[in-house]
């Protein structure tokens, strides 16, 4: 039998946060995959994030064994007075966005709000803040599917569908699914650095950051499988050299197309136009620069092709809603 050395990570040296317990709330019909995600990024024990990362627990908003879908059971630690301690509470999911909130649960998520507690909700989950009255005036995000509805629901809250999710300060929120695993990431982002984020990341197996801006969903985000042949070479030879200028006409030339041809299937195949495909590779390659390097601004502008440093900062500032500085200064530990 071969013998594998023991893997021993390296510790983190993390910031100690004022309150660093995390709170997840459970309820019969619980989103199990949603509720996953919370246990999955908070709760696992982490030693290589010392004595400072998060405590964990899981508070039942009903009585009893709980039930989630597919039939599982379990107990939770506690009940909702777990809420009032938390320093964050995650709400993954609700019974559905009309389903009634208990008004002890209510009570809670604003005993727990008025002293600072961040809420954290995962796609239906914020219907439950909503009824708790914790959004007026608030900017939120659910699943685009749901989004319409919560807005005719509550006209004073300010859904924005077309994202992954929204960091409001204390209030938070993400779509359904993988949405809710880049908001939690996010949140470890923000309370402890980029690289505390990637070693969760690494061990998820996930990517360890998209944008929150990124949109839900693009028809044919990938090329469809008979484009795949002729674009695909196409976007490997960009990627690979991102500080090049490209022409439409060069572009359809590589892919032996004319130029109206390239133009509607690209479109067609990506959901986006060439121009624009190739805007947000560069950025997405200065996010890498900004995180894991001490390049200058001015080089980075230079090494992903914008043809001024004022440009490159405008797109970054239009895409990312920060300036480069303000987005190494956030998201780098370097």
């Amino acid at each position: 039998m071969p013998k594998f050395a023991k893997f021993v990570p390296e510790q983190l040296s993390l910031p100690k946060l004022a309150n660093p317990l995390v709170v997840v709330v459970a309820y019969n019909g619980l989103c199990t995959f949603e509720f996953a995600i919370a246990v999955e990024v908070f709760g696992l024990d982490r030693p290589e994030m010392g004595a400072n990362w998060y405590r964990f627990a899981v508070a039942a908003v009903d009585e009893g064994p709980l039930r989630g879908t597919a039939g599982i059971r379990f107990l939770a630690d506690g009940d909702c007075e777990l809420i009032k301690q938390a320093g964050t509470i995650v709400i993954p999911g609700w019974r559905g966005l009309d389903a009634p909130v208990p008004q002890h649960l209510s009570e809670a998520l604003q005993v727990a709000h008025k002293k600072g507690a961040r809420i954290m909700s995962i796609c239906s989950g914020v219907a439950v803040m909503a009824a708790a009255g914790l959004l007026h005036g608030r900017k939120v995000t659910l699943h685009w599917k749901q989004a319409l509805h919560l807005a005719q629901h509550y006209p004073d809250v300010i859904v924005q569908p077309d994202v992954l999710y929204v960091d409001d300060g204390d209030i938070l929120s993400s779509t359904g699914g993988a949405g809710g695993i880049d908001l939690c990431l996010h949140l470890i982002r923000r309370d402890f650095g980029t690289k505390a984020a990637n070693v969760v990341a690494r061990r998820m197996i996930v990517t360890p950051h998209r944008d929150g801006g990124q949109a839900q969903f693009i028809e044919h985000a990938v090329p469809e499988l008979h484009e795949a042949g002729k674009l695909g070479s196409l976007l490997d030879e960009m990627r690979a050299h991102l500080a090049k200028t490209y022409s439409i006409e060069e572009m359809a030339r590589f892919v032996n197309m004319s130029r109206r041809t390239f133009l509607r299937r690209f479109t067609s195949a990506m959901g986006t136009t060439p121009v624009r495909w190739l805007v947000l590779e560069r950025l997405a390659k200065a996010v890498d620069y900004l995180e894991n390097t001490v390049i200058s601004i001015e080089e980075i502008a230079r090494l992903i092709g914008f043809s001024s440093t004022s440009t490159f900062r405008q797109q970054f500032q239009k895409r990312y809603s920060l300036s480069p500085m303000a987005y190494r200064k956030m998201f780098s530990d370097r």
